[in-house]
């Protein structure tokens, strides 16, 4: 007798449909955090607070929010990005204590600072001249990252430390470059791409550069940012500003 498919075009949906049989359990989550830890702090950090992806514990996710949702996509995976799939590796149940843990990342959400969003996105086009690097919507420069979907991606904390310590969370894209030409002044811009045979970087009016190493006297890489720390920023300021960039969650 012949194998048939049909059976397995069943059962797809229905594992999807399932209750998180986990919800709640909190030695269940602990058992994710492990398995986090493990798989996913390269891209999520050791706190699921972001990295090289994006923040989980703000409880709003870019492929759905529900537990169902958060299953689907750590077993799957999500095609054209840059996260695997882990259903076949780990198996459900340990889908479902990840899913467990990061649900139980949300309630330590810190609450916004007191302030004005209004005058925090003045503050962004205008006197801290934060365009000219930042892309917002249809607005901007692509020095620096893209800000459209920041707060959804980034917590308080994180955005808060990225502004008085731009160092401190940097990702490799970012780096600083500074190419001598034999001839000619220095340019400094931020890495996009480098191996041992060429390197490519933009400036902050938008070019990208491309040069070959046998072609200049030097290329020098320093793993730090180009953006100015804000630290001495006034706290209001600080709070309008915070409170701008947490209200951009791709709308614009």
């Amino acid at each position: 007798m012949s194998c048939r498919p049909w059976p397995l075009l069943i059962l797809a949906p229905i594992l999807l449909q399932a209750q998180n049989p986990f919800a709640g359990n909190a030695s269940e989550a602990d058992a994710g955090r492990g398995l986090f830890r493990i798989m996913c702090r390269p891209c999520h950090g050791i706190s699921a607070q972001g990295g090289r992806g994006p923040d989980l514990t703000l409880g709003v996710y870019n492929n759905g929010n529900s537990d169902n949702d958060l299953f689907r996509v750590i077993y799957h995976g999500v095609q054209g990005t840059e996260m695997p799939s882990y259903g076949a590796r780990i198996g459900d149940e340990n889908v479902w204590r990840m899913v467990t843990y990061i649900r139980s990342l949300t309630t330590r959400k810190e609450p916004p600072p007191p302030g004005d969003r209004a005058a925090g996105e003045a503050f962004f086009w205008s006197k801290g001249g934060c365009g000219n690097c930042h892309i917002v919507g249809q607005r901007g420069s692509a020095f620096g990252p893209e800000l459209t979907r920041i707060g959804r991606k980034r917590s308080l904390e994180h955005l808060r430390q990225s502004l008085t310590d731009p160092n401190a969370d940097l990702t490799p894209t970012y780096y600083k470059i500074t190419v001598t030409p034999r001839t000619g002044p220095n340019i400094t811009g931020t890495q996009r791409n480098i191996d041992n045979f060429t390197a490519e970087l933009m400036t902050t009016d938008g070019r990208i550069h491309f040069f070959e190493r046998d072609a200049v006297s030097s290329i020098q890489r320093d793993y730090v940012s180009l953006m100015p720390a804000y630290k001495s920023l006034p706290t209001q300021d600080m709070n309008n500003i915070l409170l701008y960039l947490l209200s951009l969650r791709g709308e614009n």
